[in-house]
């Protein structure tokens, strides 16, 4: 079918299409003005994304915005945050919706889902494209009802981020207080083992301890040291007295066997010349031989003092030399055993250390934990409350008769077209071509009024007859078509 065609179905068939167009504009008058009325009420909260003072981070983590605003409206219309808002409303409370839950269930199931599944069915959550606000709109026949509900459901999802945030902490503060209990009572057992450690090897500071017992040993080292030089030169000075004792320096440096000396010296220059003078028996020559004899046995047995006295200062110093080795072998046995015990109780300090380094950081956890588990400060800011709306949203007259105008058209077109596919008439030369299959001549201009088409006999008809010439008339703009040939229809 050509344009030409259409358009002439359409003009012929108008009144059809207009009852068409008309009955469907007047049904969906009456069906919106039948249908209750639906008032929508919005309420607009808004996601901060500013790190938690007290958490110390964002309070959403490191979520892009998209997954983010989903995982928002997911919660949203969750089926916690209904049951939520029956308990806040106390529609859990109320006699008819509980029966009208046993009617509709028989008492199956869970009467607060099922009411966050009824109250849900109005619900219409919408993000922001470029911010982070989030519209939270319920659709009500009452506009009371419908901001009532829209708030209630923002002050629930508001209520349920605080709770999924304070659950967690709360926790994590039972697990982080048990294993600070344990912590703690693992480093007190700690601090009483070194105690006990301490008290029973008598040790309050170690190092100190250890570093004047080396100090201590250190000197003990030096007094060796110092004893042997001594016992070396003691030990040679009494080994040259022994050999000959009158030309040790201790008995050359002696005053009183040099004072001995010098009177033997002179006592004996006196006998020699009383011998010369005198005879033996003279009295002087015997008197200065006993006093020679007395000098010389004095002056032996000086000289045997002080040569016995090396010998005693080298027994002297070699027994001072072992004691020293004795008190050095027992200073050293200590210090060892000192540092033996350093190394223990060092490692029983470390263990205490660690112990309390744990315990502090489970403290620190701990106290952290606390303050998050009683924060109940919200990131979810409401930007603005739904208010009672005075408008109603559904039925859209005008929107639906537009929509039915156009719906309309359409179905105006295909009815006309169909009627036409059941009733063919011949509206133009192309129904002529191909309807009749009759050939056509020529075209002559239609009379103006209907009393010249009635006088020259034409009217709009099927061509009927056989072969030959054939004149039909027809409304073809204004004009008669001249056909030839034969035609069966």
């Amino acid at each position: 079918m050509t344009f030409d065609q259409f358009f002439r179905v359409l003009r012929a068939r108008w009144l059809l299409a207009l009852s068409v167009v008309t009955t469907l504009v007047l049904i969906t008058l009456v069906v919106c003005l039948v249908l209750p009325k639906s008032y929508k009420a919005t309420a607009s909260v808004m996601v901060d994304l500013k790190p938690d003072p007290v958490a110390g981070m964002s309070g959403m983590g490191a979520a892009t915005s998209p997954v983010l605003m989903a995982t928002q409206i997911d919660i949203i219309t969750s089926p916690s945050v209904a049951a939520r808002v029956v308990r806040q409303l106390g529609m859990d409370q109320n006699p008819q919706l509980r029966k009208q839950w046993e009617k509709a269930t028989k008492g199956k199931g869970d009467y607060i889902t099922w009411l966050g599944e009824f109250i849900s069915g109005g619900l219409d959550v919408k993000p922001s494209r470029e911010s982070n606000i989030i519209d939270i709109s319920y659709s009500s026949p009452e506009p009371q009802f419908a901001a009532v509900l829209s708030n209630a459901f923002a002050k629930a999802y508001m209520d349920s981020s605080v709770q999924f945030r304070v659950d967690p902490a709360r926790q994590y503060y039972s697990f982080f207080e048990e294993r600070a209990r344990l912590a703690r009572d693992k480093l007190e057992a700690a601090q009483v083992k070194l105690a006990q450690a301490q008290k029973e090897r008598g040790i309050v500071v170690t190092d100190e301890r250890l570093d004047a017992e080396a100090a201590r040993l250190n000197d003990l080292s030096a007094q060796i040291v110092a004893l042997r030089a001594t016992a070396a030169d003691s030990n040679s000075r009494s080994a040259a007295a022994r050999k000959s004792s009158d030309q040790v320096a201790d008995v050359l440096n002696n005053g009183l066997i040099t004072s001995i000396k010098a009177e033997l010296t002179r006592s004996e220059a006196r006998m020699e010349e009383l011998e010369a003078r005198y005879g033996d028996a003279h009295p002087l020559l015997i008197e200065a031989r006993a006093t020679v004899d007395s000098l010389r046995t004095r002056l032996r047995t000086e000289t045997n003092r002080v040569t016995s006295s090396l010998g005693i200062n080298d027994t002297i110093t070699a027994s001072r030399q072992a004691q020293a080795k004795i008190a050095y072998e027992e200073q050293r046995d200590k210090v060892l055993a000192l540092k033996d015990a350093r190394t223990e109780l060092s490692v029983l300090e470390r263990e205490v250390e660690s112990a309390q380094r744990v315990y502090e950081a489970i403290q620190a956890r701990l106290s952290q934990m606390g303050l998050e588990s009683n924060n109940t400060q919200n990131n979810i800011v409401l930007v603005s409350a739904a208010t009672e709306p005075s408008k109603h949203v559904f039925p859209r007259i005008t929107l639906a008769l537009l929509l039915a105008m156009s719906v309309g058209t359409l179905l105006a077109i295909l009815v006309t077209l169909a009627v036409e596919l059941f009733d063919r008439r011949i509206r133009g030369t192309q129904d002529l071509l191909q309807g009749a299959g009759i050939p056509i001549v020529g075209v002559m201009p239609g009379p103006v009024s209907k009393s010249w088409r009635r006088r020259l006999g034409l009217r709009t008809a099927t061509v009927r007859g056989g072969s030959g010439l054939a004149l039909a008339g027809s409304s073809l703009g204004g004009g008669t078509a001249l056909s030839t040939g034969r035609s069966d229809s």
